[in-house]
């Protein structure tokens, strides 16, 4: 699955089209006690009306077929179709549905399956992981939403499954970073986050009864989800977990703490000792970035150096080169940052907004900057993001570049683009170069790429995110 944000994407659009029925729905009713009997009935006729409408809609949906609905002009539209069909299916309509499915495009399938999917999880949600379990690879792609919507009704039954059928959600959460089915959260999590909204006490019970990673996983996720409405709750809790699981909680109840209220989040993080301290304030200040990142950058003067500092740096930068990316990238390259990792990130995110806002701006940033890592950073993210530039002269600043794996691999990247501008040009420059591999030569001469070599798939060769 090459684009893993697809279905946490496609999963907010629905749960926007879903929240906007539900809240319909579930409108405020009843009249005040000095109505005439006229109003009343109006009322009531209008909302007969009203019923009498949306159930013709629904019947109107569901005669169409999702291959009629999705030739309905605007996505929203689609959505709400879609919703307002398989509402209407039985368990075993819900199937054939299913079986629909693989004739549709990629993206609407993806989209089809999580509506699908999350309805038949309502009605019968062991019936649906049955027919999850014979759609091979792609079942993994399907069972979180599954288990998510089960969770959200039956969370008891739904761990329960679980428990009885580990196997089945084995890889559920093995990658991280939103990679893989679940997005990097494992089958423990899912029903642990959807549990807590309903109860908390019983999600955080069921989550302490588990064992190794799943239990970390479930415990987290019942403090994450505290920590939406009550912190000092949430630290209560996590105060109780094993010290494995303690750092994550933690840095999940700073960041939501940072955002409704950074002062307090601030004194609670300074109680905290060593690694958690820093994992949490890390948290926060990255947090606290994204409402107001020039108090971030203050707050940040004082941290210790290391890898948490660093990655809220990086968060800080990102924030900041949204309005200013100049200002930003200053800021950046007077920091010591140690961690190469966030110094790419930031870098990617910063020269990314600055060369699509003023390219001339960032390339002349890049070159005034002394030879290392931070210009190694800058000068790949920068040609990564100069779509419209000439690729020659992309080349000869690809060839400054010190690391010797980033320099062949952004030079790879730049004969690439240069083969599909000017082939004759490319290849000439490409049989002559002394950066490039033999082997990759010969892919990029072959039109066949070139390649994901060590680290490679992404600017700086951080392989990407």
């Amino acid at each position: 699955m090459k684009n893993p944000w697809i279905l946490p994407a496609a999963a907010l659009a629905i749960g926007a089209a879903g929240g906007f029925i539900t809240g319909k729905n579930n409108s405020p009713a009843g009249s005040d006690a000095a109505e005439t009997s006229e109003t009343s009935t109006r009322s009531r006729s209008s909302s007969r009306a009203e019923l009498d409408s949306d159930a013709n809609r629904r019947s109107a949906s569901r005669s169409k077929g999702i291959e009629d609905i999705y030739r309905t002009p605007g996505q929203n539209n689609r959505i709400q179709a879609l919703l307002d069909f398989y509402a209407g299916l039985t368990p075993e309509q819900l199937e054939a549905e299913a079986a629909k499915l693989e004739s549709l495009p990629f993206n609407e399938r993806l989209m089809a399956s999580i509506l699908l999917f999350g309805r038949w999880a309502e009605v019968d949600p062991t019936a649906a992981m049955a027919y999850s379990n014979t759609m091979g690879f792609a079942g993994g792609f399907v069972r979180p939403t599954i288990l998510q919507s089960w969770a959200s009704s039956d969370p008891a039954n739904a761990a329960k499954y679980y428990a009885e059928n580990p196997g089945e959600f084995a890889m559920m959460g093995m990658m991280g970073g939103g990679r893989g089915p679940g997005g990097g959260q494992s089958a423990a999590g899912i029903i642990a986050a959807e549990w807590a909204r309903q109860d908390p006490s019983a999600a955080l019970a069921w989550a302490s009864s588990l064992e190794g990673r799943e239990k970390g996983s479930a415990m987290e996720s019942v403090v994450r989800e505290v920590a939406n409405t009550d912190p000092r709750r949430a630290a209560e809790m996590a105060s109780t977990m094993d010290e494995d699981s303690r750092d994550d909680a933690y840095a999940a109840i700073a960041e939501r703490w940072a955002t409704t209220n950074f002062s307090e989040a601030e004194t609670w993080i300074k109680t905290l000792s060593g690694e958690e301290q820093s994992e949490a304030m890390g948290a926060a200040l990255s947090a606290l970035a994204r409402e107001n990142p020039a108090l971030a950058q203050e707050k940040i003067a004082s941290m210790p150096e290391g890898r948490d500092r660093d990655r809220a740096m990086a968060s800080i930068a990102s924030q900041l080169s949204r309005n200013d990316p100049q200002a930003a990238a200053t800021w950046l390259a007077s920091q010591t940052i140690t961690d190469g990792e966030a110094q790419r990130d930031a870098m990617r995110d910063v020269m990314s907004n600055w060369t699509n806002q003023d390219s001339a701006g960032a390339l002349a940033f890049v070159q005034s900057q002394p030879a290392g890592e931070a210009r190694d950073s800058a000068t790949t993210a920068y040609i990564w993001n100069a779509r419209n530039d000439d690729p020659a002269t992309l080349i000869q600043l690809a060839e400054s570049i010190s690391d010797e794996g980033s320099r062949a691999r952004t030079v790879g990247m730049t004969a690439m683009r240069w083969m599909q501008q000017d082939a004759e040009g490319a290849r000439a420059y490409i049989e002559s170069s002394t950066v490039i591999p033999e082997d990759m030569k010969e892919r990029l001469t072959n039109g066949r790429g070139f390649g994901r070599g060590p680290g490679g798939g992404g600017p700086g060769g951080g392989g990407g995110r």
